[in-house]
């Protein structure tokens, strides 16, 4: 029997494909009528035999396009229309273009591989293959609806083989935008400095040689650095032809054995590129990029090659594979010999699989080349950001030129023009518990962004707005979070008038015209001032920007601005509401607030670390009360001081500042995390034990300063009080040796945790022999299947109680408000005493950096208890850049969830401030909904 349904399929199923794939079923199960894109979805019209269209149906939703994801298959039974055969319409580009989302880019599938490998295919090594199901996206559209002539692809009109291939329902390239061949599409480049030994011969000399004096002054800034190149770059040679293609990769490989640095583009920007197993070459990037210390992240050719090198467990394993491709922090193996410079000191490296077919063939050639000379160790290639210093990655062939001009010995570029800058996403897996393995992001960009975040404050809409838009959803993702118990709607805000849990509660219904006045408002949320992000709502959903960089310099705030108005203008958005940090020297506050005064539009200031409790809230529809745990190293109190070990109570809209770590001084504000010895000064200073024996070696290696930092605070001179954890961790890791002068952002933070693997055994390349390599590997694994015993596992005990970070009640005035003054603090005083007991005692520096992690995880547990206790809320949300620290999150979850407790953390974003602009969007959002309904709208 013929019967007919209308299907509606909503989830990440634009730009992937979907079309032609419902087609190919339709045609498979003898299927009639028609599909085709909409403002909410795929639709489909399917007239069938029934046991047909059943089949239809399950195909649609179990075995979808790779690319795509289905959240939710709606089916109607409705009168049949008697179709003679199925098409694929297409949508009113006029709502499309209102509408549409821009997918992320995807990595190379893996039908594009196999023929990318494959001689007898006509894309045979061709750089730039590509299919419906992978290939660059958002990096390469200039406007919606996303068609050829809307990318930078639009220069490449299509040879009558591709053009045939784009235009058949059939095919795997059908309305793939970025379809091409060696015949029709773009092309690598190549140049590289004049006399360089073996110099690929000119094929296409087009652009002249570029002589020293024309370089421009941040290229002249690069060549002070030690071993810079000065000798000009040769003319331009193009790779038109699969031999000058391949040509132009066998010198790449070539020079990256002899220990060079290569330019190298890729979907978002250009990389910087060197043998990982070269230690010259890894310290001559890091000298010539100005990069000292911070680790870089390596590519290898497969999950296979990183099993050799590092740990990876199943949900690794996919986020390697899967089509977004970040760089994943994978432990290292036991064992395993890395160079020196590579990663030290650290107990994981971060690797990433190739995602474009150029990084598929480097990775190839290179491999083999290592191979046929007897390489002992695996393929690794640096794959580091092409930029100089905090500048944005580089995106322009030209600009890389000048810019990376003395620190690349040479640039592999093309002419398949990037229209947005994107770097590589960086993950990792965290034991979430009862959750299981749970996805952290570290720096969410290309593969994830600008895919948008429901913004809605009910969990049930939230789940609507998520099915809609392809975005796990409260109710259909509950990996870092168990279910949510409601708090009362009597609950409120101590001290205040502020109800915290939301008025109409989960099973609540808002009145029509209420949220059409909340949905009318675009929010901008310009985010804060170290790794900024941006968001930008429209309607129920937030989009927010891939990173952005710190705003400490005029090229990351000219990329900031740039960004902005292309999400402004791609998605169609005129902000109607803008909200930024309460700190008011920061450049995004300041723009913000001038942007509000000449447009007149309303302004939410939002502080720092409610920001990033909201931001937890905000993923997981979570409208409060909550016990938001907000640990991190700098954040503008309402106070005027530092903020950064924050208990805060508080729905989406306000808070209370329930607890806080008490104050210590920062000698030298921000001298004292460039110099962290300074630092323990002030938490010794604070804490009373500038005469701990423990302390000598600290104060000794402070020499004079010591003096400098006394009178300082004494006399309260340039010496801010802060109340951060991230602080507090400088202090302790500088204090027992481990980092005294960072070189990079939260260097002393990240070494502590890392001096608590003990079992990092690491070797590097000049000690390391294949034979001692599998002698290693065989120790590592025979010592892993015998039980653990903690080293001083008898002192435990007596260590925690020595431990304790106290609990004191705070002092309140008659000008106190329940922002600025918390009920209780906690005082770290006697943790840095048992640390400084310890130090002089001789326990060894591992043990002492996990007692001191177990004191801040125990902390955690008191603030939730205290406020369970208090005020009965069951929820926790954890946020804040400290809780990218691998032990602290993970333990913290651990005794969370073992004393009942409903746990948060961010997941969709990172913990650090790349999750502000989004926890700002969506305060300003339930501000403006509160305002709303006090309106009557």
């Amino acid at each position: 029997m013929i019967e007919a349904l209308d299907i509606q399929v909503k989830g990440i199923v634009q730009g992937v494909g979907f079309r032609p794939f419902v087609y190919r079923m339709a045609k498979k199960y003898l299927i009639n009528g028609w599909v085709l894109n909409a403002t909410d979805g795929v639709f489909i019209h399917a007239e069938g035999e029934a046991k047909l269209l059943d089949e239809f149906v399950i195909e649609l939703s179990e075995n979808p396009p790779a690319a795509s994801r289905v959240e939710e298959v709606t089916l109607k039974e409705v009168p049949l229309e008697d179709f003679d055969s199925f098409e694929i319409r297409f949508s009113d580009a006029g709502a499309v273009e209102k509408t549409t989302l821009v997918s992320p880019d995807l990595a190379t599938c893996d039908d594009c591989v196999r023929e990318l490998f494959n001689p007898n295919d006509r894309r045979y090594r061709y750089p730039f293959i590509n299919c419906t199901n992978c290939g660059p996206r958002f990096t390469i559209i200039e406007k919606l609806p996303y068609d050829r002539k809307s990318t930078s692809m639009k220069d490449f009109p299509m040879c009558e083989r591709c053009a045939r291939e784009y235009g058949d329902p059939l095919d795997r390239r059908f309305h793939a935008q970025p379809d091409a061949c060696f015949e029709c599409g773009p092309h690598l480049s190549w140049r590289e400095h004049e006399g360089l030994p073996g110099a690929l011969a000119s094929v296409d000399a087009s652009v002249p040689a570029v002589g020293l004096e024309e370089r421009t002054s941040a290229a002249g800034e690069a060549c002070d650095a030690p071993d810079a190149i000065a000798s000009p770059l040769g003319p331009v040679i193009w790779g038109k032809t699969r031999a000058e293609s391949d040509a132009i990769l066998a010198r790449a490989v070539e020079l990256l054995r002899a220990g060079k640095i290569l330019a190298v583009k890729g979907l978002g920007g250009f990389h910087l590129v060197c043998d990982a197993n070269n230690a010259d070459a890894v310290a001559l990037l890091r000298a010539r990029k100005r990069r000292e210390g911070k680790a870089f992240a390596v590519m290898a050719a497969s999950t296979a090659d990183v099993r050799r090198v590092c740990e990876v467990n199943d949900a690794e394993a996919a986020a390697l594979e899967g089509s977004q491709r970040p760089i994943v922090l994978l432990k290292k193996r036991a064992g395993a010999a890395f160079a020196p410079g590579l990663a030290d000191r650290l107990p994981e490296l971060g690797v990433m699989l190739p995602y474009t077919p150029l990084q598929h063939l480097l990775l190839h050639d290179f491999a083999d080349e290592t191979k046929g000379r007897g390489y002992c160790h695996i393929p690794l290639l640096v794959m580091t950001s092409g930029n100089i210093h905090d500048e944005p990655i580089v995106i322009d062939d030209e600009d890389a030129y000048a810019k990376l001009f003395s620190v690349a010995d040479a640039f592999i570029g093309h002419d398949r023009a990037i229209r947005a800058r994107y770097d590589d996403s960086v993950v990792r897996v965290i034991d979430a518990g009862s959750a299981g393995e749970a996805l952290q992001f570290l720096r969410r960009a290309r593969g994830f962004a600008p895919l948008p975040i429901p913004l809605a404050s009910q969990p049930a809409e939230r789940a609507d707005a998520a099915a809609s838009r392809g975005t796990r959803s409260a109710s259909a993702d509950e990996s870092l979070r168990t279910e949510v118990r409601g708090a009362s709607a009597n609950d409120r805000i101590p001290g205040t008038g502020e109800v915290l849990a939301d008025p109409d509660g989960p099973e609540g219904s808002h009145d029509a015209s209420r949220e059409a006045s909340v949905r009318s408002q675009a929010i901008l949320a310009v985010g804060p001032e170290q790794k900024n992000t941006f968001t930008l709502t429209r309607d129920a959903e937030a989009f927010v920007s891939q990173h952005i960089g710190d705003m400490e310099n005029a090229e990351t705030y000219d990329a900031w601005l740039q960004a902005k108005d292309r999400y402004e203008t791609l998605f169609e958005i005129t902000p109607t509401r803008l909200a930024c940090d309460l700190h008011p020297e920061y450049l995004t506050s300041k723009w913000a607030h001038d942007e509000s005064r000449a447009r007149k539009l309303p302004l939410t200031e939002v502080q720092h670390h409610h920001a990033h409790i909201v931001s937890v809230m905000g993923e997981h529809g979570l409208p409060g009360p909550v016990c938001g745990i907000a640990f991190d190293g700098t954040g503008y109190g309402v106070d005027g001081a530092i903020w950064g070990g924050e208990v805060l109570l508080c729905n989406q809209r306000a808070f209370e500042r329930f607890a806080n770590f008490a104050y210590v001084p920062m000698p030298g504000g921000a001298a004292a995390v460039r110099h962290p010895l300074r630092m323990a000064y002030g938490a010794l200073w604070a804490f009373d034990l500038l005469e701990h024996p423990g302390a000598a070696d600290a104060l000794a290696a402070l020499g004079d300063q010591a003096a400098l930092c006394e009178q300082m605070i004494d006399r309260g001179l340039n010496t801010p009080m802060t109340s951060s954890v991230g602080r507090l961790f400088d202090a302790a890791s500088a204090l027992l040796g481990i980092c005294t002068e960072p070189k990079y952002e939260g260097e002393p933070a990240i070494l502590l945790e890392a001096a608590m693997d003990k079992n990092q055994t690491n070797v590097s390349h000049e000690t390391a022999e294949a034979g001692q390599r599998e002698a290693a590997h065989a120790a590592a694994d025979a010592a892993a299947a015998l039980p653990a015993a903690p080293p001083n596992a008898e002192d435990d005990a007596a260590a925690a109680d020595r431990y304790a970070i106290e609990v004191v009640k705070n002092t309140a005035t008659a000008e106190s408000t329940a922002q600025d003054t918390s009920v209780v603090l906690f005082d770290a005083a006697p943790a840095f005493r048992a640390l400084l007991d310890d130090k002089a005692a001789d326990v060894p520096v591992a043990v002492i950096a996990r007692r001191f992690h177990d004191a801040f995880v125990q902390a955690v547990a008191t603030a939730a208890e205290l406020a369970r206790s208090v005020y009965g809320i069951e929820t926790v949300a954890l946020s804040g850049g400290v809780f990218m620290n691998r032990y602290l999150v993970e333990h913290a979850l651990a005794a969370l969830e073992r004393v009942g407790f409903t746990v948060a953390v961010n997941r969709d974003l990172p913990p650090n401030d790349g999750c502000i602009s989004f926890g700002q969007a969506v305060v300003a959002w339930a501000s403006n909904e509160e305002g709303a309904a006090e309106r009557g709208a």
